[in-house]
């Protein structure tokens, strides 16, 4: 039986653990890690590290889309339990830093974004983005890295399915679209996922729109393009999934479409493969 001080250490072990997991700029939820599918949401959380208080920014600004992904993250748990996937979430906002860029891109800390400007972004030097880099950006990356390799080492190379959401409207201009396909180079998942999409009844399903999948340095080049590794980022329309009846609806919808596609052999024998980066050709 363990004594009061072997108790008492084993709480603090365990304390220390928690803690050390709540500050990490990522949330991990486990899976299968041999199911052949890693989600990612870059986007996921509006929330901030304490030291930071609220960048210079009111409160209702964290409501909108330069803060998070709205409704992206439950989504993505959505379709993380319907196909038992390992997930990958941000902590912090996009605000503090964006994960879904390049270390060295321009838009990596945003002083304005949407006609906001962000006090706390305005002045900050060399000195500081690397200290963002390194508490907030690297963490999250390696650990998708790890998750990679973990995937890997089962013997079944895993798709990267990156989850994310868009506005119904830009500058006073509705978006048709529902849900969008982004992507580069590698179009082994990209394309039948879409056309997946498409045949869906009453659905717009776009290609590359209302941005472009062809970004180089971002989480999927990094993760994805780069290993060779078939993925897609997937954009919902954030109006659809405002609520929780919206979020299940669409985490369910692709979680479907998904599970199809990976258990089509034909498709699944070429998602599940290690394709050298710089051997495909965009269509």
């Amino acid at each position: 039986m363990l004594d009061a001080r072997s108790r008492g250490e084993g709480r603090a072990r365990a304390s220390s653990a928690r803690q050390a997991a709540e500050e990490r700029p990522y949330r991990r939820l486990d899976g299968d890690v041999a199911c052949g599918l890693l989600l990612l949401c870059d986007h996921a959380a509006n929330a901030l590290p304490k030291a930071y208080g609220s960048l210079g920014l009111p409160p209702y600004e964290f409501h909108r889309h330069i803060a998070y992904d709205i409704g992206a993250a439950v989504v993505t748990e959505r379709i993380a339990e319907a196909l038992n996937a390992p997930a990958l979430l941000t902590r912090y906002s996009r605000l503090l830093i964006d994960p879904n860029r390049g270390a060295d891109d321009p838009t990596l800390i945003m002083q304005i974004s949407d006609g906001a400007v962000v006090p706390g972004n305005a002045t900050i030097d060399d000195a500081e983005r690397q200290a963002r880099i390194a508490r907030y950006y690297a963490p999250y990356h390696e650990a998708i890295a790890a998750a990679v390799d973990a995937a890997l080492a089962t013997g079944k190379p895993p798709i990267l399915v990156s989850v994310h959401s868009f506005t119904s409207a830009w500058r006073g201009v509705q978006r048709p679209w529902h849900v969008a396909v982004l992507w580069d180079k590698d179009p082994r998942l990209a394309l039948p996922l879409l056309h997946a999409l498409q045949a869906l009844p009453g659905l717009v399903a776009g290609n590359n729109v209302p941005y472009s999948g062809q970004l180089h340095g971002d989480t999927l080049y990094q993760h994805g393009t780069v290993r060779g590794l078939a993925h897609v980022l997937i954009e919902v329309r954030q109006d659809l999934i405002l609520t929780p009846e919206g979020q299940a609806e669409w985490g369910d919808r692709l979680a479907d479409v998904l599970r199809n596609l990976m258990g089509n052999e034909e498709v699944a024998s070429e998602l599940h493969r290690v394709q050298p980066f710089g051997s495909y050709t965009h269509e």
